[in-house]
């Protein structure tokens, strides 16, 4: 028996994940768990503008973490999102992911090492900017954010716009043109073959620390030993 993992987790069988919503509008977040993984309480709520809520999650979850926008119901009574909708028709998600584009936080609780293993993704391209923060875990773990608006920096051939024609989310190359150099797919399948391109380039300028395409991972992958707690939040 290895005695360092069963000591880890002195009788913790959960951690917090605080979420609180910095933007100057109602963001609605989602939750999705990996398969074979124990599953969290909600899977959708509304959180307000300066609003917290905290979900318990287990200690070996895996999963990902995302923030709906300009949600409503409609005539006929189902709920939908213009970003990240996840088209459960209701606010909970119930096991459906974001449609891109959708800004992601990635996470594997107590994975290789007894580490947790946490990210922001924008492979599925932009809607919001979010943020990761390791709390009262162990000293030193880094956060990891996208701060910036990617949307206002959006190539016109990767913008979805509102009804009013403001960019309010950001395609990926990969969703916007489905080519294999840009999904590293087919013959681009390994980091060696598919590389940074002009349209990962402009995420990546705004956000050095989230992944921008499949194999970004050098500098947008982060570790903190399991066991802590974490600050998700929306417009950091």
């Amino acid at each position: 028996m290895n005695k360092n993992k069963s000591c880890t987790h002195a009788g913790a069988q959960s951690v917090t994940f605080v979420f609180k919503n910095n933007c100057p509008y109602t963001v609605w977040p989602g939750t999705l768990t990996a398969a074979g993984r124990p599953p969290l309480s909600s899977t959708g709520f509304t959180l307000a503008t300066g609003a917290s809520a905290s979900l318990s999650v287990p200690v070996n979850w895996s999963g990902r973490l995302w923030a709906r926008t300009q949600c409503s119901t409609d005539a006929s009574g189902k709920f939908v999102c213009a970003t990240a909708d996840c088209a459960s028709g209701v606010i909970e998600c119930n096991g459906a992911g974001a449609i891109p584009p959708a800004s992601l936080a990635e996470f594997t609780l107590n994975g290789s090492g007894g580490l947790d293993y946490y990210d922001i993704s924008l492979v599925d391209g932009f809607n919001i900017p979010i943020s990761v923060t390791p709390q009262g875990g162990s000293p030193g773990c880094s956060s990891t954010s996208c701060a910036a608006n990617v949307n206002a920096v959006c190539d016109p051939s990767l913008a979805v716009r509102g009804p009013d024609g403001t960019v309010i989310a950001c395609k990926s190359a990969c969703l916007a043109f489905n080519q294999p150099q840009f999904c590293c797919t087919g013959e681009y399948n390994t980091p060696d073959k598919c590389h940074p391109n002009q349209y990962s380039i402009i995420f990546k300028k705004q956000c050095p620390q989230a992944y921008s395409y499949a194999y970004d991972d050098k500098t947008s992958t982060f570790t903190c030993p399991s066991g802590g707690n974490y600050l998700i939040t929306f417009c950091p």
